[in-house]
């Protein structure tokens, strides 16, 4: 079987998804608005990738990893977390590392997931 790649977009640089061997690898999501608050900012990142996981038949609650890219940790972390523990699946919490980084344009941060397909 050959990996899905879902690219409703038809970009021409990457997929959203990619689905392999049982695993959705989803695409690091930049929130489009980066006026609002970090908290506002997460939820419309993390709403991107409800989307994105649905898109593949799978959801949060099937979340493996998570890596995370920040301009400023020490600034923003506290604000991304209580937004992030808030929509997580109670008792399903990946793994997930978090780090400091130079972003695209002005984004603040970007969240990249893996999730588990169901069988």
């Amino acid at each position: 079987m050959d990996p899905q790649h879902i690219n409703p977009k038809n970009l021409s640089h990457r997929s959203d998804v990619t689905v392999w061997n049982g695993v959705a690898y989803v695409a690091g999501i930049i929130p489009p608005d980066n006026s609002l608050s970090i908290a506002e900012q997460t939820a419309e990142a993390l709403a991107i990738i409800d989307g994105h996981l649905a898109a593949a038949g799978t959801d949060k609650s099937r979340l493996l990893t998570a890596l995370i890219h920040m301009t400023d940790v020490n600034r923003d972390v506290a604000e991304f977390n209580a937004a992030w523990s808030a929509w997580l699946t109670p008792g399903r919490l990946p793994i997930r590392t978090c780090v400091q980084a130079g972003l695209q344009g002005s984004a603040y941060f970007e969240v990249t997931v893996t999730a588990a397909m169901p069988e």
